[in-house]
C-alpha cells in the first residue's frame, strides 16, 4: 500500500480503502477486544473489567504496531485482554470460549456489512452514482478486512486467539511449554506477514468466507451479483 501512495497518488479506491481501515481499527477491532472481556466477565473472570479492558474505547486497546499492520497489509493485532483461566469454572473450555468470542465478533461484523454493502446496491436508484459507489466501496473493504481480522486470528499460534481455542485438545504440559516462547513465535509471524509468506492461504480462507457472506446477502436483498 505504501509503494502505491507514493507511485499511483491517491486515488478515490485507495482512499476509501485506507478510510475503511482506519475505521476498522478505531471502531471495529476494539469490539474484537471487548468480545473477550465481555466473554471472559460472563465466564466468571474480571481481571480484563479490572484492567479497564471491558470498554469499547479504541485507546484502551490499540497496539501500534498491531495496528500499523492493520494499515499496512489489512490485518494485525491489538493488545491482548488479560485473562486468568483460574477463574473459570472450566479453565480450558472458558479459556476457548473467551479466545473464540474475538475473532466471532468481526466476522459477524464483516457479515454486517455485507449485508450494508448489498444494501447499498438495491436501494443505488436512491442515491447518486458516485455516492453509491463509494459507500458500497466502504463497506465492501470493512468487511473484507474484519475477515482478514478473523481468518488470522485463527491461525493456531499464539498470542493469536487459535492458540487459545486448541488449548482444548493439547495437554496442558505441551500447550504451556509452546506458551514460553509466545514472545519470540510473534515476532516469527510478524515476520511471515511482512514477507508476504501467509498471503496465499490468508488470501484463500478470506475468499471463501467473503464468497459466502456476499452470496447470503445477495440472496436477502434478492440480488444477483456477478
Amino acid at each position: 500500500m505504501l509503494f502505491d501512495l507514493f507511485r499511483g497518488g491517491l486515488t478515490m479506491e485507495l482512499v476509501l480503502k485506507l478510510c475503511a481501515r482506519l475505521f476498522v481499527v478505531f471502531c471495529i477491532a476494539p469490539i474484537h477486544e471487548f468480545a473477550h472481556a465481555l466473554i471472559a466477565h460472563k465466564l466468571g473472570d474480571d481481571t480484563a473489567r479490572l484492567s479497564g479492558r471491558l470498554t469499547i474505547n479504541p485507546f484502551a486497546h490499540i497496539d501500534p504496531i498491531g495496528a500499523l499492520m492493520i494499515m499496512l497489509v489489512g490485518f494485525g493485532y491489538l493488545k491482548p485482554v488479560p485473562v486468568n483461566p483460574r477463574n473459570f469454572k472450566n479453565p480450558k473450555g472458558g479459556m476457548a470460549l473467551t479466545a473464540l468470542a474475538g475473532p466471532t465478533s468481526n466476522l459477524i461484523m464483516a457479515f454486517l456489512f455485507t449485508l450494508l454493502y448489498c444494501a447499498v446496491f438495491k436501494f443505488s436508484n436512491v442515491v447518486a452514482g458516485t455516492l453509491a459507489y463509494s459507500i458500497a466501496y466502504f463497506f465492501m473493504y470493512a468487511a473484507q478486512v474484519n475477515i482478514s481480522l478473523a481468518v488470522f486470528n485463527f491461525i493456531p499460534v499464539p498470542p493469536l486467539d487459535g492458540s487459545r481455542i486448541i488449548s482444548v485438545i493439547i495437554p496442558e504440559k505441551y500447550y504451556f511449554g509452546i506458551m514460553k516462547y509466545e514472545r519470540y513465535i510473534v515476532i516469527g509471524v510478524m515476520i511471515l506477514v511482512l514477507a508476504g509468506v501467509l498471503d496465499t492461504p490468508m488470501a484463500y480462507a478470506s475468499g471463501m468466507i467473503s464468497k459466502l457472506f456476499l452470496k447470503l446477502s445477495a440472496t436477502v436483498f434478492g440480488l444477483s451479483l456477478a
